[in-house]
C-alpha cells in the first residue's frame, strides 16, 4: 500500500487532553447511584468475503491504540511543563506590575523608570516564552504524527493483504455518504498495531 494515509494532528491533541480529562471524586461526595446495566449492542456484522475494499477510522485508532495513546501523554505532558514556566513568568511579571504601581508614590523617578523597564522586559519575555511554547508543542505533535504514520502504515497494509483487499479508505476523508459497517477493520489494525507495539511498564 503505497497510498499515504495523513494522520490528523488534532487526533494526537484530542489524545492528550483525554489524557488529562479524568480527575479524581472529591471526598465526601455522595456516591454514585448504580449503574444502570447497558443495553446489549448488536453483533458487529462479519467482513463480507468477497470484499475487495474496507475502511478504517483513523480518530479510533489514534485515541484507542498503544502507539496513539503513548503519543498523547508525552504531548500532555510536555504542554504541562511549558504551562508551569509561562504561569511562572506570569507571577513574576505581576509581581514587577504590582510593585510599580505601588510604589509609584514613594519612587524615585530614577527608580520608577527602572522598575517600568522591568516591566516590560518581563512582558516581552512572557510573550516570547508563550510563542516558542506554542511552536515547540506543534513541531512535537508533529514528529509524533510523523512516526505513528510510519508505523501505521505498514500494520495497514498487513490487514490489507491478510484480507486480500484492493483499498482501505478513511471513512473521515472518503466522502462516504453510506457504507457497509462490516467494511470496517479499524479493531483489526488497531489489534495488529497493540501487537507490534511494547506494552507500557
Amino acid at each position: 500500500m503505497k497510498s499515504v494515509i495523513a494522520v490528523s494532528v488534532t487526533c494526537l491533541l484530542l489524545v492528550a487532553s483525554a489524557a488529562g480529562a479524568q480527575t479524581a471524586a472529591p471526598q465526601g461526595a455522595a456516591p454514585a447511584a448504580p449503574a444502570q446495566p447497558a443495553a446489549a449492542r448488536p453483533a458487529p456484522r462479519p467482513f463480507p468475503a468477497d470484499a475487495k475494499v474496507a475502511y478504517v477510522d483513523l480518530n479510533t485508532i489514534a485515541t484507542t491504540s498503544r502507539e496513539g495513546q503513548a503519543a498523547g501523554v508525552k504531548i500532555k505532558d510536555l504542554q504541562g511543563k511549558r504551562t508551569a514556566e509561562l504561569e511562572g513568568k506570569q507571577k513574576q511579571l505581576q509581581s514587577a506590575q504590582q510593585k510599580l504601581e505601588q510604589g509609584g508614590a514613594v519612587l524615585s523617578e530614577s527608580a520608577r523608570a527602572s522598575q517600568a523597564k522591568e516591566v516590560e522586559r518581563l512582558q516581552t519575555d512572557l510573550q516570547r516564552a508563550s510563542q516558542d511554547a506554542q511552536k515547540e508543542i506543534q513541531e512535537f505533535t508533529q514528529e509524533l504524527q510523523v512516526q505513528f504514520q510510519q508505523k501505521l502504515l505498514p500494520v495497514i497494509e498487513q490487514v490489507a493483504k491478510a484480507k486480500n483487499l484492493h483499498f482501505i479508505l478513511s471513512i473521515a476523508d472518503a466522502g462516504v455518504v453510506w457504507v457497509d459497517a462490516g467494511l470496517n477493520v479499524t479493531a483489526d489494525v488497531v489489534a495488529a498495531l497493540d501487537a507490534a507495539t511494547p506494552a507500557a511498564k
